[in-house]
């Protein structure tokens, strides 16, 4: 299935390309970063990286901003919110809030593949008070109630 999501820039970006698929089964697209001089982010700090993208998610969907594996694996770089949420009605700046968990200072460059983004479908949810939930077998238990090693 594809979708069309509008996309506009922030002048001075054009030499960006947009996001994109890496592969043929992918369900991300990469985001670029788009800052004008190189960005260091010091160990156990995090910054907010501009794309200068500017996107009008369809309603009924959200994008999802998510971390590439590969820089959070290596590098120890993450989404701090991950997945962070650009919501179909948002039409501001797409930003990435990329935090160091590495040992060392991370540098920023204009045009790097800093997350991933992933167009996903919204369920609304709506809500029915009950005096009771049905019960399960697993019932309140959580935090590791389930075990460590399988059955």
């Amino acid at each position: 299935m594809t979708i069309k999501v509008q996309v506009t820039r922030r002048a001075g970006t054009e030499d960006l390309e947009l996001p994109a698929y890496q592969s043929e089964h992918a369900s991300g697209m990469d985001l670029l970063a788009a800052v004008d001089k190189p960005l260091e982010i010091a160990a156990g700090k995090r910054a907010l990286v501009p794309t200068g993208l500017f996107i009008a998610v369809p309603p009924g969907y959200e994008a999802q901003v998510r971390a590439r594996s590969g820089l959070t694996l290596k590098k120890g770089i993450c989404v701090l919110n991950g997945p962070g949420t650009v919501d179909a009605d948002y039409r501001g700046e797409v930003g990435v809030i990329l935090a160091n968990l590495g040992d060392e200072p991370f540098t920023v460059e204009r045009g790097m593949r800093v997350a991933q983004l992933v167009i996903c479908p919204v369920v609304k949810a709506e809500w029915e008070q009950v005096k009771e939930l049905p019960s399960t077998d697993r019932g309140a238990g959580g935090f590791g109630s389930s075990g460590v090693h399988g059955k």
